[in-house]
């Protein structure tokens, strides 16, 4: 049962038709999903939750905690960097690269 997904495609202001595009999943797929009247296979989950950037226990409701489980290196982070980072972590994996790629790209100039 997915329970949190309703929560986080609204949260990317996103319609039921958007989000199914953007996964590659039909809109009615989506409806069955958000009102739990079927679940999707664990490809389509893995999926789901890598387009949110999220874990797939966050989308079923075994966990609270939103982003992905990731290593957590310590730095003193000032105002600007924290909100880059909060910024980065909402955005979606091909998002991320793209982020990542420009950030290289102005290192070396």
């Amino acid at each position: 049962m997915i329970k949190n997904l309703r929560y986080l495609r609204e949260k990317k202001g996103l319609s039921q038709s958007e989000f199914a595009a953007a996964v590659g999943i039909s809109q009615q797929s989506v409806y069955k999903y958000e009102n739990q009247t079927t679940e999707p296979d664990i490809e389509i989950l893995t999926k789901i939750a890598g387009y949110f950037n999220t874990s797939v226990d966050f989308l079923v409701g075994n966990t609270d905690i939103e982003r992905k489980y990731e290593t957590v290196y310590e730095y003193e982070l000032n105002e600007d960097e924290m909100s880059m980072m909060e910024k980065y972590r909402e955005t979606c994996e091909d998002g991320q690269k793209a982020i990542l790629s420009l950030l290289d790209a102005l290192r070396k100039v």
